[in-house]
């Protein structure tokens, strides 16, 4: 049994405009956890926002490394939790995702890794409620899951979304937060056969765009009738910072997850352009945002452990 135990998490984006609660992809920033055996149970917390994060039992690193210890039937021992965080809270980047991903990685390492790596999965979904930032989180790259019912059972089938190198992801993080049940209340219940048909075509329209790096079917292709016409009115300056985009030579420009993150698509030539038209964008309507391209990650949880 290992004594101590580091994992690397990516955070996510999700949703991808058409791919509500069923697609995410990985991106080049990360959330570091370390787990070391000691008498008490510690939690430190460092990094941006970290003044916010608890420290108790609550913690959510801290209950996804309980629930495999109580999932394999076992004791858990006590540890002291290093969290680096990078991944900003509530903006729709996968916080939440990095830290059960983390909980639960980290918690296998140090029980010998009696799980593998579609049970962690399982474990993780069931945490998080859905797939879409948790799977890549682990697994890395774009995925697509789509749950399965045989015998009377759920389980999950994760299709990898093979995403052109000429296609940039850039994300505007502004500097206020949506919460993600904030952003499921204004949803309705029902939609209409005209909407789910439209968003069906531009999935796949998506999914090929993706693949090819088609920049007419990816200008399509990032069009939604499920989530982002309620929501867009939760992020200020939503049109102005989408239209601005657009007309830098993004493709589009989506909601990252619940929000209120902002996703471009765009070419290499046109990602500095892109990015500087949305912080001018936003910055005149009083919003200050992060704004950078990334890449996808295509590792996932990256993970080792050492023996003291």
């Amino acid at each position: 049994m290992s004594h101590s135990a580091s994992v690397s998490v990516p955070a996510t984006t999700a949703n991808l405009g058409p791919g509500f609660d069923c697609i995410g992809a990985a991106l080049t920033l990360y959330n570091q956890f370390k787990f070391t055996h000691q008498a008490e149970v510690e939690i430190c917390v460092t990094g941006i926002e970290s003044d916010r994060v608890r420290t108790d039992d609550s913690n959510l690193v801290y209950r996804s490394f309980i629930k495999l210890y109580e999932h394999i039937g076992q004791t858990p021992p006590s540890v002291h939790i290093d969290i680096v965080m990078d991944v900003p809270l509530a903006r729709g980047l996968g916080s939440s995702a990095t830290a059960i991903v983390g909980g639960l990685v980290g918690a296998n390492l140090l029980a010998g890794k009696p799980l593998d790596t579609n049970a962690v999965m399982e474990l993780a979904i069931a945490l998080e409620g859905h797939p879409d930032n948790v799977v890549p989180a682990l697994l890395g790259g774009c995925r697509l899951a789509a749950s399965v019912e045989r015998l009377s059972r759920q389980r999950w089938e994760i299709c990898d979304v093979p995403w052109h190198e000429c296609v940039i992801p850039v994300v505007a993080i502004p500097d206020f937060e949506l919460s993600t049940a904030e952003a499921r209340r204004v949803l309705p219940s029902e939609v209409s056969r005209g909407d789910a048909i439209f968003n069906t075509a531009h999935l796949g329209l998506l999914l090929r765009g993706l693949e090819t790096g088609n920049e007419d079917w990816l200008k399509a292709a990032l069009q939604d009738r499920l989530h982002q016409p309620y929501r867009q009115a939760l992020i200020r300056g939503y049109e102005a910072v989408q239209q601005a985009a657009i007309a830098a030579g993004a493709y589009g420009l989506v909601i990252s997850g619940a929000g209120p993150t902002l996703l471009a698509l765009t070419n290499q030539k046109e990602a500095e352009a892109v990015i500087e038209a949305i912080a001018q964008t936003w910055q005149q309507v009083g919003v200050k945002a992060q704004v950078r391209s990334l890449e996808i990650d295509n590792q996932g949880a990256r993970s080792s452990n050492e023996v003291a």
